[in-house]
C-alpha cells in the first residue's frame, strides 16, 4: 500500500485514462472493535464498483473484464490489520494502486476519465510532512516523516554508506577519537556530498528538515554543509543506523513545537485579516473564494467535516450525509482548489478556530 505522495506521484495519477479510472474510498479504522467492520465494509464497497461498471453501457465488455481484475488484485494487496484512517483504491485498464490515508474519507465510487485524487492531497497536507536526514561518519539515512511516524526513503540514492576502503569505523571507536573522524578529509568530502543529495532531494519535494547526528558531524555540517546548514540540527548520534521507531521518538518533541509554533502564526494571521478585511469563515465563503483564486492562506480544523449538497444562486446548499446527491468531501475540494491556486493550507487541532467554525482564510485580495 502506498503511503506517500510526491509531487510527481501526483501528476502521474492525474493523467487522463481510457475509460473507465475507477476510484473506490471507504474509511477504515486503526483499531479494536471498529476494525472489525472494515472486511466487510471494503468488500461490500468494490463490490459496488463492479455493479457500476456491469450497468455502464460505455464500458466494453473487454474493458469491463480487465478492471474487474484490477479491482480484485488491488482488494488482495489490502492490508487491513496496518491501515490508518482511510483508504483509496484506484483500478483502471492495465492497472491498480492502494493507497492507506491517515485522513479518513467518504465512502464513494466514481468512474471518470481521471482518478479522485482530492482526498490524497487533503490528507498529504494534514500530515504535515517533513524530512529527517541522519548522518554518521560513514552513513547518511534519510527519513521521510509525517503526523505520527516516521519511514526510511531511498530518494536521491539514500542511504549514502561510505566506502569501507577509505574509512575504518571499528578503529575510530576503538581509539575513542570521534571528532577527529569529522576532521578527517574524507568524512568531510562525503558530508558535503550528502548535503547537495539532500539538496536535489528538497528543490523535487520541499519541506522541513531536522538533522540529527553527534554534534561533531552537526558542527561539520555547519562548515561545509548548505541545505543542511539551515535545517534544524538535533545532537543525537546513531540514529544513522537506528529504527523508524527510534528516529521518530526523538525528532517528536521538535515536530510538536514546530506545530505549536505553526498554530500560533496562523491564528495571528487570520486576526490580523480579520482587521484589514482580507478574511474569509465559514465552509461556503471559503469555498466561493476557494473557486476565485482568491484564498492565500487556508486553515482547517483537523476533524472538520461537512456535508453539502450542489450549489444554488452561488452557495452551498447544507445536506443530510445520506443524501443521494451530497458532497461529503467539500472541505477537501477546498483544500486541494487552494493548493491548485498556490495557497498555503494550514491543518490546525479541533477548537482553533473558536466562532468561525472549522475553516478560515486568508484573502489575497
Amino acid at each position: 500500500m502506498e503511503h506517500e505522495l510526491s509531487p510527481a506521484m501526483l501528476s502521474e495519477l492525474r493523467r487522463p485514462r481510457p475509460y473507465p479510472a475507477v476510484s473506490v474510498l471507504t474509511p477504515t479504522h486503526r483499531r479494536e472493535p471498529e476494525n472489525a467492520q472494515d472486511p466487510v465494509r471494503l468488500r461490500n464497497v468494490v463490490a459496488e464498483a463492479k455493479k457500476q461498471l456491469e450497468s455502464d453501457p460505455a464500458v466494453t465488455r473487454e474493458r469491463r473484464s480487465d478492471v474487474v481484475h484490477q479491482l480484485d488484485q488491488a482488494l488482495a494487496e489490502v492490508d487491513l490489520a496496518h491501515v490508518e484512517d482511510g483508504l483509496v483504491i484506484f483500478a483502471a485498464p492495465g492497472e491498480h494502486q492502494v493507497w492507506s490515508l491517515a485522513r479518513t474519507v467518504p465512502e464513494r465510487v466514481v468512474l471518470s476519465d481521471t482518478f479522485l485524487t482530492r482526498n490524497l492531497v487533503s490528507a498529504q497536507a494534514a500530515e504535515r510532512p517533513f524530512w529527517v536526514l541522519s548522518v554518521s561518519s560513514d552513513r547518511v539515512t534519510l527519513w521521510s516523516g509525517g503526523a505520527d511516524r516516521v519511514t526510511e526513503d531511498t530518494s536521491g540514492g539514500f542511504p549514502l554508506v561510505r566506502n569501507p576502503e577509505n574509512f575504518d569505523a571499528e578503529r575510530q571507536e576503538r581509539i575513542g577519537d570521534m571528532p577527529s573522524t569529522f576532521r578527517d578529509e574524507g568524512t568531510r568530502h562525503f558530508l558535503r556530498e550528502a548535503d547537495g543529495v539532500m539538496g536535489l532531494v528538497l528543490r523535487r519535494q520541499p519541506r522541513p528538515l531536522y538533522v540529527t547526528g553527534e554534534q561533531a558531524a552537526l558542527s561539520l555540517l555547519d562548515e561545509v554543509g548548505g541545505v543542511t546548514r539551515e535545517a534544524v540540527h538535533l545532537p543525537h548520534g546513531g540514529l544513522a543506523h537506528g529504527t523508524p521507531d527510534a528516529v521518530w521518538q526523538a525528532v517528536r518533541p521538535l515536530v510538536a513545537a514546530e506545530a505549536r509554533r505553526g498554530t500560533d502564526a496562523v491564528t495571528h494571521a487570520l486576526e490580523s485579516a480579520r482587521g484589514h478585511k482580507a478574511f474569509a469563515a465559514g465552509v461556503d465563503e471559503v469555498w466561493q473564494s476557494a473557486q476565485e483564486g482568491r484564498v492565500r492562506l487556508l486553515a482547517v480544523e483537523e476533524n472538520y467535516r461537512v456535508t453539502v449538497r450542489d450549489v444554488v444562486d452561488g452557495h452551498l446548499v447544507p445536506a443530510a450525509s445520506d443524501d443521494l446527491d451530497s458532497r461529503e468531501d467539500i472541505v477537501d475540494e477546498i483544500v486541494e482548489q487552494c493548493l491548485e491556486t498556490g495557497a498555503d493550507v494550514r491543518f490546525v487541532p479541533d477548537g482553533t478556530l473558536g466562532e468561525v467554525h472549522g475553516i478560515a482564510g486568508v484573502l489575497r485580495y
